[in-house]
C-alpha cells in the first residue's frame, strides 16, 4: 500500500486528517489526535501519543510491506495489533463521523 492507498483507507474507516497525518481522536476530546500515521518518503509509521504529550513510534514499516488484510481490509504489517483498544478506538471514531453527519444542515419545508 502506498500513502495514497493508507490514507483512502484511514478516512474511510473513521480517521480523520489533522495536522497532515491520518490521525485518531479520544472519544471525551475529539480535536485531540492520540493515534496517527506520519508519511516518510519509503515508510509509514504508527505513533501514539503519551500522556505527558510527546508522541512514541510504535512501528513503522516500508510501504512495500504493508498490505490490506483479505477479509478484514485492515493495513498488516503497522502494529496496530499493538494497540489492544485499537479497533474499539477507530470504531469510536467512525461512529462519531457518522453521527455528526446525520445532525445535517437546516432542514428544507
Amino acid at each position: 500500500m502506498d500513502k495514497d492507498e493508507l490514507t483512502a483507507w484511514a478516512v474511510g474507516n473513521g480517521w480523520q486528517v489533522m495536522a497532515g497525518a491520518p490521525s485518531l481522536t479520544k472519544p471525551s476530546a475529539p480535536k485531540e489526535a492520540i493515534v496517527r500515521m506520519v508519511f516518510k518518503a519509503t515508510v509509514v509509521n504508527l505513533e501514539v501519543k503519551k500522556p505527558a504529550g510527546k508522541w512514541e513510534k510504535i512501528s513503522g514499516e516500508a510501504y512495500a510491506k504493508v498490505q490490506p488484510d483479505p477479509d478484514t481490509g485492515v493495513p498488516q504489517g503497522l502494529g496496530f495489533e499493538k494497540i489492544p483498544s485499537f479497533s474499539m478506538l477507530m470504531q469510536e471514531n467512525k461512529d462519531r463521523q457518522v453521527f455528526a453527519n446525520l445532525g445535517g444542515g437546516p432542514k428544507r419545508r
